[in-house]
């Protein structure tokens, strides 16, 4: 039975290619303008071209997106929102869920993707995670745009959950920035993008819902450094309860 779905799947992700394409290159224009207003208000803009390539290309390839709140969600407050990170599907999902100013940090290997790599560099705050220099001029490009006002986004696994645990280990960054920035850690759940799309394969993307699910601000307020193995800590393990809790897939 398997076997006879294989030419559609095949088409599908054939079909889901092209219209990521498309969708893109009639945003890139618009990219191209904004790049030229600044890190600020020229990003601002370029991220909100991104949620409506985001909503755009969803609605093409019939993934159904929703945000759940177990807590009131301010979208005036400031955040340093951290997801768990499992899927290429994460980048869209994440423009469909965060729908205010925010900056990214992300891979800088992905800058170098010929034409999506123009729109991803304007509109996230690249690390390579083998430089240290990189990381500490990462870091200190995101405490400039938290002084902005501007929230900010990290996966704090770094790189995608291979190990069917909820979450893999936290990396310290974004535990560091808010302690140093005192923003509260804002954590959200992604739970569908393991089943739309595995690590595995780009070519396994499916239709289907994909769900986002914002939990209660974690604050940091008063913390130091020596603080900072505690937080990460209480974050992991309120991010491991609650994937649990919604029985996310990807669980062994």
């Amino acid at each position: 039975m398997k076997s006879l779905f294989t030419p559609l799947r095949w088409l599908y992700c054939l079909y889901a290619s092209l219209t990521f394409i498309v969708v893109m290159l009639l945003v890139i224009p618009f990219v191209i303008i904004g790049s030229f207003f600044g890190k600020i208000k020229g990003g601002n803009f370029i991220y909100r071209l991104c949620t409506l390539w985001g909503d755009g290309w969803f609605f093409l390839i019939g993934i159904r997106h929703r945000n759940l709140y177990e807590a009131p969600h301010d979208k005036r407050e400031q955040y340093i929102f951290v997801a768990n990170h499992i899927s290429y599907l994460d980048a869209p999902i994440i423009v469909k869920t965060l729908r205010q100013q925010v900056r990214v940090l992300g891979k800088v290997e992905m800058a170098k993707v010929p034409i999506f790599g123009f729109i991803y560099k304007n509109a996230v705050v690249t690390v390579d995670r083998s430089s240290a220099e990189n990381r500490a001029r990462s870091v200190r490009v995101l405490k400039s745009v938290i002084k902005k006002r501007i929230s900010i986004f990290i996966f704090p696994e770094g790189t995608f959950n291979e190990t069917h645990r909820p979450v893999k280990d936290f990396f310290d960054g974004a535990f560091r920035i808010a302690i140093e920035t005192q923003t509260p850690i804002k954590p959200v759940l992604f739970l569908d993008a393991y089943a739309r799309q595995h690590y595995r394969s780009l070519l396994s993307i499916n239709p289907g819902r994909s769900r986002s699910v914002f939990l209660a601000p974690v604050p940091v307020a008063g913390l130091t450094n020596k603080d900072l193995p505690a937080l990460k800590q209480k974050v992991f393990d309120i991010m491991e309860q609650k994937l649990r809790e919604y029985k996310a897939t990807w669980i062994e």
